[in-house]
């Protein structure tokens, strides 16, 4: 299949140059000139495959050969070696689980299938320097990239967080790892550090000196597993005999990589009624979906720190998928919710019902009651384990929140820190002198 570029269409690439390369060389987004469409019969038999053989199904199916069958077999049956539980809530509503894999957060599937479609594509090309794996982060996608390469031969990982930001426990799921992992600390916001690493991608010399590519939700790499989540969800449903004639999910959103996964799911047939996308403060799509205008801002911090971005990445995608602004709203439902709001959110949700969301699931728990209409079905994405801000969780509900095994092996670790300075010279004479 052919990819091309959301800036420029005639900027076509394979998809091994779209996931190694990440970004399109005018600095769009790559993405697929068609997607095939499932038979119906496939949708009415996905509720007996398990959840690696579904993946399987969606991502070959969405590749079109573009990976030979064995390789991707194992690739995606790796990826999704942990279970994705779709909970009903004593509200009636359905809560979708990402959140059960190595680091706890929904990223670890699309970083892991990443990791080893790229470590294929290193095997096909033996006279490839080193590869560059390059992430800014608030938290959740640093922990999970620098976990998914982690001594992976061949390959380097800076993962560049903003100063503060970042808690304890996230930073120790990445920052005492060593090896081929480098944590940076950048003086500044999420959304700057997000802007070093797309600079690095337009700098001739550096891309002369060294091979790099993006682990963020820019590269394709990352859209195509979290389609899974979509019709997994579906299968789910079908095998309890829910009726999914007009499901609906919310999404907690930043970068809009997950909910640009979502529209392409439905692309590809699943029978979806409608997205709601759900936002912090940090609330651009919203206001777009409100007024027609896309306008960055400076990133707000907030206690749902994975939802802190200014300038969403894959807002591009949303716009190739659905077309014009009236398309957008007539498929997409937008909310924004503040810190007291969450708050107010996941203390509700535990008193009333028994069921602990963390801040950024909460908004998208919040968004489906206030969305939902009768007759309706509902599933919130929960993208984050309440024990990655455990000292904040505990603080809301006034109760112990256990921390996991996955989480509790890197606290005893010692953090491996770079800081460095917000400024593009700064980070390209680190990366030039690891070479």
């Amino acid at each position: 299949m052919i990819y091309y570029s959301t800036i420029n269409r005639q900027n076509k690439a394979s998809l091994e140059q779209a996931v190694t390369k990440g970004l399109a060389p005018d600095g769009g987004l790559y993405m697929p000139e068609a997607l095939p469409l499932f038979p119906k019969a496939f949708l009415r038999n996905i509720s007996a495959m398990t959840l690696p053989e579904l993946a399987y199904a969606v991502v070959s199916f969405a590749l079109k050969g573009d990976v030979p069958a064995d390789v991707l077999h194992d690739i995606v049956f790796d990826a999704f070696d942990f279970d994705i539980p779709l909970v009903k809530t004593s509200g009636g509503r359905y809560v979708l689980e990402l959140f059960h894999g190595p680091t706890m957060a929904f990223k670890d599937v699309g970083t892991r299938f990443m990791a080893r479609l790229l470590n294929y594509y290193r095997s096909c090309h033996p006279e490839w320097r080193d590869l560059n794996v390059l992430v800014p982060t608030s938290g959740d996608t640093g922990s999970a990239v620098a976990n998914s390469f982690w001594q992976m031969p061949g390959v380097k990982v800076y993962v560049l967080f903003p100063r503060g930001a970042v808690g304890r426990i996230q930073k120790s799921q990445f920052a005492t790892l060593g090896g081929n992992v480098t944590a940076i600390e950048v003086n500044g916001s999420f959304d700057d550090c997000k802007s070093l690493v797309e600079e690095a991608f337009m700098d001739t010399e550096l891309n002369d000196s060294m091979r790099l590519t993006s682990a963020m939700s820019i590269n394709y790499a990352r859209i195509i597993p979290q389609m899974v989540y979509y019709f997994w969800a579906y299968a789910q449903l079908m095998r309890q005999q829910v009726d999914v004639s007009n499901l609906v999910f919310a999404v907690p959103c930043s970068n809009l990589g997950n909910l640009a996964s979502g529209l392409m799911a439905w692309s590809m047939g699943l029978p979806v009624k409608r997205f709601v996308s759900v936002e912090n403060q940090n609330n651009i799509f919203y206001n777009y979906v409100m007024t027609g205008e896309f306008k960055p801002k400076p990133t707000q911090y907030s206690i749902a720190p994975a939802l802190d971005a200014g300038c969403p990445n894959n807002f591009g995608r949303i716009v190739e998928i659905l077309g014009d602004h009236e398309n957008v709203c007539r498929h997409i439902h937008a909310y924004s919710y503040d810190d007291n709001q969450i708050i107010d959110t996941i203390m509700h949700t535990y008193d009333d019902e028994g069921y602990l969301l963390d801040p950024h699931s909460a908004v998208a728990y919040r968004a489906l009651n206030e969305d939902l209409q009768p007759g309706e079905i509902g599933v919130a994405l929960a993208t984050a384990h309440p024990a990655k801000l455990q000292h904040m969780m505990e603080n809301i509900i006034e109760e112990p929140v256990p921390m996991p095994d996955q989480l509790t092996r890197f606290m005893g670790g010692e953090l491996r820190v770079k800081k460095m300075s917000n400024g593009f010279t700064a980070f390209k004479r680190l990366l030039l002198s690891k070479m």
